[in-house]
């Protein structure tokens, strides 16, 4: 299924139970609590009656109602069709209206730039992609991520006003405490950057920023392979390798927002040194730039090839599926550096899933039997039995997408979001 055809409901909502009275809390709070319950059910449910939530929350039928009015008045919810009658008058079916506003997600990688215009039900209204040079020019970077945001409005026909708010998917950890603050290890040139705050002056939105593969991983949850799941791990292979964690139906990070760097695992003790400081971590044999870096060696000592020194994956992929036997054993060697490195991350946390992402998945099988077999030498006969491996569905368009589905989750959080109540720019979520 494409990013563009996701249209069901997950499971994965924000608020789940009704809201209680509690002692000392004022009725603006408890209001908000159920509104907050009440669009939570409507979105997630896509087709209910005031009768059917007063019945699944508790809530009485005037409060319900009350509610609903309110709703209705934001453009959020609609009235869609009379239901079925079981004995009396026919209810009327309310539902959320999915076009009411839009989300924004902006992929942010090393070499290139997405932007996903989407509803509110993550259905994709725009699509604009660009290469850059995104590690070495900050500025350049930032003013092609304004460019292609307003592109992408317009292509949909819609107006930054109509923006819930811009999530940011970036290619090195975030840490939950201070999101405005980029990797000077991964990304040296950005160390100044305040990236929250410079794209919240540009579209005076609010704006949320998480790690690359975190928020492959939220889509992978959402609209992926792991809408029937609350454990999962998501591993991006690109320009370096990562990995997403979701544990319990939520990312999990870590104590400093690091976990999932699955990429300096160490695979070959006595390997290169890694950016990290460490020796044969895996993104020293698994990244982008190892596997170009591999090939030039290659054909630096004579052998025949159909690629050539400036290459790309996308360009090593067609090799391998051209028959190109360099091409071959480059995506071979990487898929058991890669089956190793996997083996050790289910060994310990137990994914029900692993979905891999990223280009060099185009490779099939040619990638994946060889990470099989290193999976079943390395990993648990009990833990390799029931973890599910499987590429991702959602392609190229899955990180972008993960990072409007952060300002959905957020939305639905907090519903204030979506009449952009808040002063624009003011709002950072890591």
């Amino acid at each position: 299924m494409s990013a563009s055809e996701t249209s069901r409901a997950p499971r994965h909502t924000a608020v789940t139970q009704p809201a209680r009275t509690p002692g000392k809390a004022d009725a603006a709070t408890v209001r908000f609590q159920n509104e907050r319950l009440l669009l939570n059910h409507i979105w997630s449910s896509r087709e209910l009656s005031r009768a059917h939530i007063a019945r699944i929350t508790g809530l009485s039928r005037s409060t319900v109602s009350a509610i609903v009015n309110a709703l209705i008045d934001t453009g959020l919810v609609r009235f869609l069709r009379a239901g079925i009658s079981s004995g009396g008058r026919r209810p009327i079916l309310l539902g959320f209206e999915d076009d009411a506003q839009l989300l924004v997600g902006v992929d942010i990688g090393a070499t290139h730039i997405s932007v996903a215009v989407t509803n509110l039900r993550c259905t994709i209204r725009s699509w604009q992609h660009a290469r850059h040079a995104v590690r070495d020019d900050p500025s350049g970077a930032l003013g092609l991520v304004e460019h292609l945001v307003r592109a992408g409005l317009d292509e949909a026909g819609r107006g930054i006003g109509e923006v819930v708010g811009v999530g940011v998917a970036v290619p090195c950890p975030i840490d939950p405490a201070r999101p405005e603050v980029l990797s000077p290890l991964v990304l040296p040139a950005w160390g100044e950057v305040d990236l929250v705050g410079r794209l919240g002056d540009a579209f005076g939105l609010p704006v949320f920023i998480d790690n690359d593969a975190n928020l492959g991983a939220l889509a992978e949850l959402w609209w992926g392979a792991g809408t029937d799941l609350r454990d999962l791990a998501y591993i991006k292979i690109g320009t370096g390798v990562g990995a997403g964690l979701i544990h319990g139906g939520a990312i999990y990070r870590g104590a400093a927002g690091i976990a999932g760097e699955i990429g300096h695992l160490v695979v070959e003790p006595d390997g290169l040194e890694c950016l990290c400081g460490l020796r044969g971590c895996l993104g020293t044999v698994a990244s982008s730039a190892a596997l170009k870096a591999r090939v030039v060696a290659s054909l630096d000592a004579g052998r025949d090839s159909v690629l050539t020194r400036d290459l790309d994956t996308d360009a090593l992929v067609d090799a391998v599926l051209a028959g190109d036997a360099l091409a071959a054993e480059v995506v071979a060697a990487a898929g058991r550096r890669l089956g190793t490195a996997i083996a050790s991350l289910i060994n310990l946390v137990n994914p029900a899933t692993v979905v891999l992402g990223g280009g060099l998945t185009r490779a099939g099988e040619l990638l994946l039997g060889p990470l099989r077999e290193a999976m079943q030498h390395r990993a648990m006969l009990k833990s390799l039995d029931e973890t599910r491996l499987v590429t991702s569905g959602l392609h190229h368009r899955g990180v972008a997408l993960g990072a409007a589905t952060q300002v959905l989750a957020a939305a639905l959080d907090d519903p204030r979001l979506f009449t952009c109540a808040e002063a624009p720019g003011q709002r950072a979520r890591g």
